[in-house]
């Protein structure tokens, strides 16, 4: 964690199943339902995709209800510090994780974070695969 204070917050059927029980507490990670309640004090958002096309297990009451309590728009992004970095792997569901406004917004670090993975999954494939650079062949 390297000093870090990580809070997961999800629904709690979206959080690993027996999440208290792996020892998270002990490595100083707390888990909570409520994002309004740590967003005030947050540096980081790092959100991820809700992936609809297996919301068939009917995980989350429903669309509308998530975006309700763990959306992140301007009304939620307004109760954040004014230097929170906002960051999501991609591909983003628009409107249902994170509004336009708030992927675009100045503390968006989102397009610089997919385009700087894209180019370490290349280079972490490339050398799984066998390539070598200059570097690496003296």
């Amino acid at each position: 964690k390297l000093g870090a204070r990580v809070t997961l917050v999800a629904p709690p059927t979206l959080l690993p199943a027996g999440v208290e029980k792996m020892g998270v507490d002990k490595m100083g990670v707390e888990t909570t339902y409520d994002l309004d309640s740590v967003l005030p004090q947050a540096d980081v958002l790092y959100l991820l995709r809700i992936q609809k096309e297996r919301q068939d297990r009917c995980l989350i009451p429903s669309i509308a209800e998530y975006i309700r309590c763990w959306g992140v728009d301007a009304r939620r992004l307004a109760k954040a510090r004014r230097d929170l970095l906002i960051m999501h792997p991609g591909p983003m569901n628009v409107g249902l994780e994170i509004t336009e406004e708030v992927a675009t917004s100045a503390g968006s670090v989102i397009e610089a974070q997919v385009t700087n993975g894209v180019a370490v999954r290349m280079a972490v494939l490339h050398l799984l695969l066998g390539g070598r650079t200059n570097a690496m062949a003296a």
